[in-house]
């Protein structure tokens, strides 16, 4: 006699739930190590990684399934990746761009 276990989602939702935004969360934790770059000081550098998060978000939604990507997914995949990896090419295009005093 086999029993069979029932899914995650039923046995412990909020791990479930949190396993399926791992994407948003590692790119929200590579932003705020950017911002907290930026706070002490290291402008430049915090503006590149945060802007490296975002090119690496737009990685991810293009890559992962609908299903594990999460609230990664806000509009359609063409649009969150044109968007994502566009603002965060500008972002490290300006930073690196702007001459240091």
């Amino acid at each position: 006699m086999t029993t069979t276990r029932p899914p995650l989602y039923v046995r412990r939702p909020f791990l479930a739930g949190l396993i399926r935004q791992l994407p948003l969360l590692a790119v929200l934790a590579a932003v705020a190590v950017g911002l907290a770059l930026v706070t002490i000081e290291h402008w430049r550098m915090g503006l590149i990684v945060m802007g490296l998060a975002l090119v690496g978000g737009a990685l991810l939604r293009l890559f992962l399934p609908v299903r594990r990507v999460g609230f990664l997914a806000v509009r359609s995949r063409p649009m969150d990746v044109v968007l994502m990896s566009g603002a965060g090419l500008a972002l490290v295009v300006v930073s690196v761009a702007i001459p240091s005093a």
